[in-house]
């Protein structure tokens, strides 16, 4: 029979241990918050091209076609949106499994969400690349 010393040890590490997976969606949070704002701005900068090409007199090519018109960074920008979205739902998927196991003592990492997310961003990253050089 473990000792009130023990007992309240072992409570107190369980009170860190879930004090820790909150920090730790708080950082998903502020991840997928980061991720979203960069797909905005991405996004917004073809509305941003467009306007100036029409300011310097360059109306031929601001209307040539819808893709011209948004360019690939709209699509690459909502993409990125998208990106921190699902990161904010895998955050609160781990965040809410890791918790169920400190309450049942049995931790097991999981890091298949982790390189879903890293591999995504990385796809969309690589299409930003692209993007920026071909279109320059």
């Amino acid at each position: 029979m473990p000792s009130d010393k023990e007992l309240l040890t072992s409570k107190k590490q369980n009170v860190n241990d879930h004090l820790a997976n909150e920090r730790t969606l708080l950082a998903w949070v502020r991840t997928a918050i980061g991720i979203m704002a960069f797909g905005f701005v991405v996004a917004k900068s073809s509305l941003f091209i467009k306007q100036l090409s029409l300011i310097l007199g360059n109306h031929e090519s601001a209307n040539k076609s819808i893709l011209n018109e948004f360019g690939y960074s709209g699509p690459i920008g909502i993409l990125l949106v998208l990106a921190g979205a699902l990161s904010l739902l895998f955050g609160l998927l781990r965040y809410r499994e890791t918790g169920r196991q400190i309450d049942n003592n049995d931790f097991q990492n999981a890091s298949h969400l982790l390189y879903i997310l890293v591999v995504a961003i990385l796809v969309l990253s690589a299409g930003l690349v692209a993007y920026l050089i071909i279109g320059t």
